[in-house]
């Protein structure tokens, strides 16, 4: 098998990690419904799969750093399946919570040892492209993953949702074992050093930027088919066309905002794409408030994934060239970051659901974007102070 294939591979598990997390959203009403609890309730397990994949993979792969690096990965992924089967059988909202954070601790290893699987295998000069098509495959979770995730509930009960995940994972596991090198672990980064580039103000504010605009998407995504449904007044029956009209969105979105980056420059496209994002939910608030007409509401819905994914490949980069020559605890910084955020978002949009009601969280949702955008303009302006005289370009 070519490595190109391998990185395939790859990209599939991915894919599988970020179904099982993202998947949650596209199934909320139903999980609320069938255990008899609240949506706040059932948003929180979003909540707790961001909030240990965040805190957790960072220890974990420091304490694995010298494992090799096929073991690594499918031990990681049998940890990842152990949690889906226990999803599948176990009965009760408690012990679900349980199998999250089993499924969470195996997903934040099996990603993070895939992309250094994908650059240590890709061939020379494509080290990039590989580990874009590992994200690739989380990202297509939320394209095809969640959609496809709410249709097999409709058909069979949410729970199968996890134990197609689950012999998914096993059948990878053994493709995994068969077809991957074994491959040295890395000399381990401790903690204390990655934690340590926190004190430069820049990076502070970079990951602020990530924290607030991943955030306030994650407010009104987290809640988004019971959204549709009790607010937008759309029918089940078009509710997961409309997730796959999102989801196809959010990669047109993500493709675009990296041609934008490399025409336009980082900050042009950080912004332009949050503006939009804050137009977007702020239309999409009216629309529902005044009309049930689907064809709007589903055009706002495409229009604030595409601006929203937008800012995505343009953050990473602008977190590696922040630090350049520690790009890849930039990039491990912004992925824990990224977790928190949604974490935080799946969190507040649950309070503001509970205390006001479900027609705010986009409302709220739009207060994180504009906080980011003022973290996009302070990076600016340290940036620019810090490169007085330099060409124009390195701060665009």
């Amino acid at each position: 098998m070519s490595n190109t294939w391998k990185i395939y591979i790859l990209a599939l598990v991915s894919f599988l990690v970020g179904t099982s997390e993202y998947v949650i959203s596209g199934i909320l009403d139903t999980i609320s419904d069938t255990m008899g609890i609240s949506v706040t309730s059932a948003g929180q397990l979003v909540t707790i799969f961001s909030f240990v994949y965040a805190i957790f993979t960072p220890i974990l792969m420091a304490l694995t750093a010298k494992v090799e690096r096929q073991k690594l990965l499918v031990t990681a992924l049998g940890i990842f399946v152990l949690g889906n089967v226990l999803s599948f059988v176990l009965p009760g909202y408690e012990l679900f919570v349980v199998a999250r954070i089993i499924m969470a601790l195996g997903a934040g290893m099996v990603v993070v040892t895939a992309l250094d699987i994908a650059a240590k295998i890709a061939a020379p000069g494509k080290q990039a492209s590989s580990i874009a098509t590992v994200v690739m495959g989380f990202t297509a979770s939320l394209i095809i993953g969640v959609p496809l995730g709410r249709i097999v509930a409709a058909e069979f009960g949410w729970r199968s949702v996890f134990g197609l995940l689950a012999l998914a994972g096993l059948l990878a596991m053994v493709v995994l074992y068969a077809a991957i090198p074994r491959i040295k672990g890395d000399a381990p980064v401790p903690l204390s050093k990655q934690l340590a580039f926190l004190k430069n103000g820049n990076v502070t504010l970079g990951l602020g930027i990530t924290f607030f605009w991943l955030g306030g998407y994650s407010i009104a995504y987290t809640y988004i088919s019971p959204y549709l449904l009790d607010v937008a007044g759309l029918n089940e029956g078009m509710l997961s066309g409309v997730l796959l009209a999102f989801g196809i969105a959010s990669l047109v979105g993500s493709k675009f905002g990296g041609f934008s980056t490399d025409k336009w420059g980082v900050f042009p496209t950080l912004t332009g794409g949050m503006l939009l994002h804050v137009a977007a939910l702020l239309l999409l608030s009216i629309t529902v408030a005044f009309t049930n007409s689907w064809l709007p509401i589903v055009g706002i819905l495409v229009l604030w994934s595409f601006a929203a994914w937008s800012s995505g490949p343009t953050q990473q980069l602008n977190l590696v060239r922040i630090e350049p020559n520690y790009s890849g605890i930039m990039l491990s910084l912004n992925q824990s970051m990224m977790q928190l955020s949604m974490a935080a978002g799946a969190g507040i949009g649950g309070i503001m659901i509970d205390q006001v009601s479900l027609s705010s969280i986009t409302w709220i949702g739009m207060i994180g974007v504009i906080l980011a955008i003022v973290a996009v303009f302070m990076l600016k302006l340290r940036m620019s102070a810090g490169k007085q005289g330099a060409p124009a370009s390195i701060v665009q």
